[in-house]
């Protein structure tokens, strides 16, 4: 039974907007408290933002830098709040983190012409690490156009071969809003969420570095992939419903228009009954 619920409000989460799925989680847990470590794990949120106040730069917010309620920079390695004995990668994990923040500070200024990124990365206790990579994009153009990117990829890395080859899983989320409220068009939401997987075995040297290069091509082709399906989805649907809905041009003139059209089309007709006859 409680399978089957995890299920249902899991495909409910998917149909809700995804600007309010803070309030929809809030509400849902609220009927179905028994669930609450399930939807948690399950559910990606919007990303949040804090400032790092030792380096006075800006980072995100996660399940993957969280001790209690305080949550680890990535750039200064140090928790907000401050909390004692926090939990901290290991050095080889801390030295691969400070690399993918600053490999992917420059991927999302270049993609995305500004925005926040963070990078976290640990140790796991069977063997390898994993790591998650968080790209958050927000935009509001007076009021009366407001928009979000947020993208959370998390990977998971296991060297084999004497570390000259490693296998990588990623699982990629992509939630995306947007809402306009210009006057003379009314106000539209559009937004939803895409989740894919992939998996690879990719070549690595001595160097921790090319797990970055590796790492950094896969998130790129997702987010790629991710960026093409959102566009032919959420846009190419919308933009047909729309035309099909809304004309631009009125009744009156539309019926000349079907009226010519048809007259057209009875000439050419006509005009092959008299040249066969």
């Amino acid at each position: 039974m409680a399978g089957q619920q995890v299920d249902c409000a899991l495909d409910l989460m998917r149909r809700l907007p995804p600007q309010d799925i803070d309030k929809n989680l809030s509400d849902l847990i609220d009927l179905v408290p028994h669930l609450v470590d399930e939807l948690l794990s399950s559910i990606d949120q919007p990303l949040k933002v804090a400032k790092d106040i030792k380096k006075n730069k800006d980072y995100l917010l996660c399940d993957y830098n969280r001790d209690g309620d305080s949550y680890r920079s990535p750039w200064s390695n140090e928790f907000f709040p401050p909390i004692e004995d926090g939990n901290v990668p290991s050095d080889r994990m801390r030295k691969l983190e400070e690399q993918a923040n600053d490999a992917f500070d420059v991927y999302r200024e270049q993609y995305f012409d500004g925005g926040i990124s963070s990078c976290y990365f640990w140790d796991e206790e069977h063997g390898g690490f994993s790591g998650a990579i968080l790209i958050k994009k927000t935009g509001d153009l007076k009021n009366k156009f407001r928009s979000s990117w947020d993208s959370i990829h998390v990977i998971e890395v296991h060297e084999k071969g004497a570390g000259r080859n490693a296998h990588y899983k990623l699982i990629s989320t992509v939630m995306l809003w947007l809402q306009n409220t210009r006057t003379g068009s009314g106000q539209m939401d559009l937004g939803g969420s895409l989740s894919r997987q992939v998996e690879k075995d990719l070549p690595v040297t001595n160097d921790m570095f090319s797990h970055i290069v590796n790492i950094g091509g896969m998130v790129e082709k997702m987010e790629n992939n991710i960026r093409g399906v959102l566009e032919t989805v959420y846009f190419g649907r919308t933009l047909t419903v729309l035309n099909d809905v809304r004309s631009l041009v009125d009744l009156e003139s539309k019926k000349q228009h079907d009226k010519l059209s048809q007259g057209i089309a009875n000439a050419i007709k006509n005009k092959e009954r008299t040249s066969t006859n």
